[in-house]
């Protein structure tokens, strides 16, 4: 096991961001980590990167040399080209010579930058830039990859390599944790972790947490009970925890996704919790 936190708790003055949270990140194997705005993922990632100190709990994570980090933001050096920013990260961890070069050229080639290797970042796509970063924290072999959101905001080919990386490092043996926006991409990893304001709300397999939710989500054109639903598309979702019987004019889903049951059990933890947003 490259890295766990176990009943973590960090706090900034008066705020809980992380409320005794557990999560073990196995080699080889990539951990998501979704959650809203303020859910505490950022917090949990540079926690486990060791830029944040925990106030209680244990934290088990490398040594800073075998950690890559890409938080949230540009991750790459403006007025460097892709082969600079490259080199100059590289020469950080001890590569040099014809082992940085290796590595380097690999790196351009598996983000598929090779055609703009001399250019400067700040004359890269946005999507361009985002694999840049990550090749930056890929380059050294760590063995623990911590990815904050690497994806956001990245064009739909731009996202396609940059999870071909992550995967193909996981393949190779590290440990991967990354917070996401993209609930298709938090299916995808071998562990899902689901927070909201610094707790744990579910976490195992998709598969787990889809057959471990329980209540019923319905859709209808109108909510019954607005602080219990939701708009998806043109209609608009509700959550009925177990023991309460939904409106008789509304339908049940059969098989709520993620997004329903991350919403879901974000609105049932403040809803009965008496939780601030």
């Amino acid at each position: 096991m490259s890295a766990s936190i176990r009943s973590a708790t960090v706090r900034f003055g008066d705020t809980v961001a992380l409320a005794d949270v557990t999560v073990d990140i196995p080699d080889g194997r990539i951990v998501a980590v979704v959650g809203g705005d303020g859910a505490g993922k950022s917090t949990m990632l540079r926690a486990l990167a060791r830029e944040v100190a925990l106030d209680s709990g244990i934290l088990r994570s490398p040594s800073k040399s075998d950690i890559g980090y890409l938080p949230a933001g540009p991750g790459s050096w403006a007025a460097l080209t892709v082969r600079e920013n490259l080199d100059f990260v590289a020469g950080i961890y001890g590569l040099s010579g014809p082992e940085l070069t290796e590595r380097r050229e690999a790196m351009i080639e598996r983000a598929g930058l090779a055609i703009a290797a001399d250019r400067v970042a700040a004359a890269l796509s946005g999507g361009m830039r985002r694999k840049l970063a990550a090749a930056m924290a890929m380059i050294h072999r760590p063995t623990l990859l911590i990815l904050d959101e690497p994806s956001t905001g990245v064009d739909p080919v731009s996202r396609i390599d940059l999870w071909r990386m992550i995967s193909e490092t996981a393949a190779d043996g590290a440990a991967v944790i990354m917070s996401t926006t993209y609930l298709d991409e938090a299916e995808r990893a071998a562990h899902l972790v689901i927070l909201d304001d610094g707790h744990i709300l579910t976490q195992g397999s998709f598969d787990d947490v889809r057959d471990g939710f329980d209540g019923t989500v319905t859709h209808g054109p109108d909510p019954v009970r607005a602080e219990w639903s939701w708009r998806r598309g043109r209609e608009r979702h509700e959550y009925w925890p177990p023991g309460s019987q939904p409106d008789q004019n509304v339908q049940a889903i059969g098989a709520p996704d993620l997004e329903d049951i991350v919403i879901a059990l974000s609105l049932r933890r403040q809803l009965t919790t008496g939780a601030d947003r």
